[in-house]
């Protein structure tokens, strides 16, 4: 029996929701490949919650941490992390750097895809929670930045 319809619609739904660029199914003998380029459709707003109720797995991009003027960026993924495009690049931001909204932040390397993440708002980056070439787990802290 083929993938059906709505199951490639949950799919490129997901697609979205962790950020992927590329998503491979297979299912018995049934093979799907979805892709969407990096100027897809615009990042989807994220919930903000307490730091103190973020756990591990838990489906949040963007956390507040106790001091209400900073904010967590966090993996929406597994993979590894660059700070920069590439191996001798300077990295995309610094500590102290003026971030914007949008503004690319790093690469995270999932399935062989670059999948750039972003600012999620204006501010100021306090800190940086990766290395480079360290493999990140979804919901891990990356950046913070402050309002």
């Amino acid at each position: 029996m083929p993938i059906r319809e709505e199951e490639i619609r949950k799919y490129a739904r997901l697609m979205g929701e962790l950020g992927l660029t590329a998503l491979e199914i297979k299912e018995n003998e049934n093979f799907v490949r979805l892709e969407r380029g990096v100027s897809g459709p615009a990042p989807v707003p994220v919930p903000v919650v307490a730091a103190s109720t973020v756990q591990q797995g838990d489906a949040v991009d963007v956390a507040r941490t106790a001091d209400a003027d900073t904010v967590t960026v966090t993996s929406p993924m597994v993979g590894v992390f660059y700070c920069a495009p590439a191996e001798n690049a300077e990295p995309y931001v610094k500590i102290g750097d003026e971030v914007k909204q949008g503004q690319v932040l790093c690469l995270i390397e999932a399935m062989k895809m670059m999948n750039e993440i972003t600012a999620e708002c204006d501010g100021v980056l306090v800190e940086v929670c990766a290395k480079n070439a360290q493999v990140v787990d979804f919901g891990y802290p990356l950046f913070r930045i402050k309002r």
